[in-house]
């Protein structure tokens, strides 16, 4: 059904590993490396139009591709290295392909039931001549419980293959690699900020770095002064990946000329860890390390060579809070959510309750400057199942002052209304990490520390309303210039086209037709979102299922029919 070329591919997309040194020797994981994959009871030669699925690269996670019928595969997620309880991240390559090609890749073997996929979410995709990732249309994916795969919940989505001899990729949600990471900060590093210092604090089992770096005026930093600490660590969780797009947006935030930068750059030291765990990040895993745990559940008993980037983060944070001339004021987990929208925090319960109001104020603040942020979702309690998390563990270690938080940011996106779910972009996340730096600013205004701010905010609001008054007069004369322009019969425009993956193009009715006949034809099992038709289906007919039965319409194969 399938062959393997054992060749290296041609490969230019900027995130491949092609392209980018890898920070590791490279390692066989299981995952389907350049494997064409043929029709059923084909045995020829693989030919054009036969895809070639390839997973084996840095973070890259399929374990098995099959093909069911004549466009249509099943996919089956590795499970994370040394631990076979997690199945969710994905993340492969696509081609060989012919121009026009059609496709449905059904995800089979997710090991959580429960996911965003139900709310309108859809995978990312990006090609060779696309670089940029985008999300698919919602339209084109559904999830639902398939009696064909032992009732277990099924994703699938329809996709166009539109060029020849190119490579298209497909992930759960934007990546962000251990690579791209290395590269960001060596970025950074190469601009010397005198207010940034970078420093390897561990390795780990795989000899990659753990870095922290410090984002403080160098003044703070000296024997006499007393300083105020806020430790921030994101990426415990490999396949969360928008904490290191909201991390990524704290640290641009804070290096920046932003006046309000500056004031918390002045009076804070940010401690930072961008990636936890960069060995689960790099091998393709969902939540584990290399060592299968999950180590935001080791907290309290990290081990140097088990858990050498927990330990490490671990003890430092502890020295940090021995230390009499250090006040840990902050800590703060980043995570991805799976199961729900929005941005939200989770915080601990204490008994004494002047504490426990007190860490309710940054998640109020931070609700009024980010529109993606719920404090209707944000809670605090004491589950002793989340004991050995960041939040519990140093909620109750660190001293009394320090408020501990886990941040949690949805992998699709953020209800702004009753029934409308915007969905998350990269920039989008970021935008949230430099809203979050910003409400540092309103938490401590209080304390005399952002009375500069204020001045200079009111310094540069008379600019802009000074400068935007010039401009309205500006474009009032360039009005004036093309209204006499055009009437002079300037007819000859150029059209400008832009590829896009869900605008403009027409929806692909045939194959969204017939995912919805696959979730609805009333396999009656629960959980199902639609069960409206009450005729029964038994099995696959003729050994093609109905989605691929109804895909042979005519309306499928249409020239002008576009994804």
């Amino acid at each position: 059904m399938a062959s393997t070329d054992s060749g290296d591919s041609s490969d230019s997309i900027p995130d491949h590993p092609t392209t980018k040194k890898w920070h590791d020797a490279r390692i066989k994981l299981g995952n389907v490396s350049n494997c064409y994959v043929t029709p059923p009871g084909y045995n020829g030669p693989i030919k054009k139009g036969h895809l070639k699925f390839d997973a084996e690269f840095e973070c890259g996670n399929l374990l098995k591709a099959e093909c069911i019928s004549e466009f249509e595969y099943d996919l089956y997620v590795r499970p994370d290295i040394n631990n076979s309880r997690y199945r969710v991240w994905f993340y492969f390559t696509v081609s060989n392909n012919k121009a026009g090609q059609r496709a449905i890749f059904n995800i089979v073997n997710f090991s959580k039931t429960k996911s965003l996929y139900r709310d309108g979410m859809a995978p990312v995709v990006k090609s060779t001549t696309r670089p940029k990732w985008v999300r698919l249309s919602a339209k084109n994916a559904f999830y639902y419980r398939s009696p064909d795969h032992n009732n277990n919940y099924v994703m699938s989505f329809a996709v166009l293959l539109d060029k020849e001899d190119e490579e298209y990729s497909f992930a759960y949600c934007y990546p962000y690699s251990y690579s791209k990471l290395q590269h960001y900060l060596d970025t950074i590093e190469a601009k010397s900020f005198h207010y940034f210092r970078r420093e390897c604090i561990a390795l780990t089992l795989q000899k990659r770095r753990l870095d922290m770096i410090t984002i403080t005026s160098p003044g703070n930093l000296q024997h006499d002064v007393e300083k105020k600490l806020v430790f921030i660590t994101a990426r415990v969780h490999p396949g969360e990946s928008p904490s290191s797009f909201v991390c990524q947006g704290i640290i641009d935030f804070l290096i920046s000329d932003s006046p309000a930068a500056k004031i918390l750059r002045e009076n804070l030291i940010f401690k930072i860890v961008p990636m936890l765990n960069p060995d689960g990040v790099s091998v393709g895993n969902y939540r584990c390390s290399l060592a299968g745990d999950d180590l935001n559940r080791h907290w309290h008993d990290p081990t140097p060579w088990q858990h050498p980037t927990l330990s490490a983060t671990k003890d430092i944070l502890i020295d940090y809070d021995s230390d009499n001339t250090y006040n840990v004021e902050f800590y703060v987990d980043i995570h991805g959510h799976t199961t729900l929208v929005n941005a939200f925090m989770y915080g601990n319960i204490f008994d004494d309750n002047v504490r426990f109001e007190k860490q309710s104020i940054f998640p109020k603040l931070l609700s009024s400057n980010a529109e993606d942020f719920s404090m209707a979702k944000t809670c605090f309690n004491k589950d002793a199942v989340k004991a050995g998390t960041g939040r519990r563990f140093l909620g109750s270690y660190l001293n009394p002052n320090a408020l501990c938080y886990t941040l949690e940011v949805s992998c699709y996106g953020y209800q702004n209304g009753i029934n409308c779910i915007t969905p998350y972009s990269e920039e989008a996340f970021m935008r949230l990490g430099r809203n979050f730096a910003k409400t540092f600013v309103d938490y401590y205004e209080l304390n005399g520390c952002v009375d500069e701010l204020i001045a200079e905010r009111t310094a540069v609001a008379v600019m802009r309303r000074k400068t935007g008054r010039e401009r309205e007069g500006d474009k009032g004369k360039k009005q004036s210039i093309d209204r006499t322009n055009n009437s002079k019969g300037e007819t000859n425009g150029i059209e400008s086209t832009t590829t896009s993956w869900n605008n403009n193009k027409q929806n692909y009715e045939g194959i969204k037709s017939s995912l919805e006949l696959r979730r609805r034809r009333n396999y009656n099992q629960p959980g199902n979102v639609i069960e409206k038709n009450s005729r029964n289906f038994s099995g696959r007919i003729g050994n093609l299922s109905p989605i691929s039965l109804k895909l042979r319409h005519k309306k499928f194969y249409s020239k002008d029919l576009k994804l």
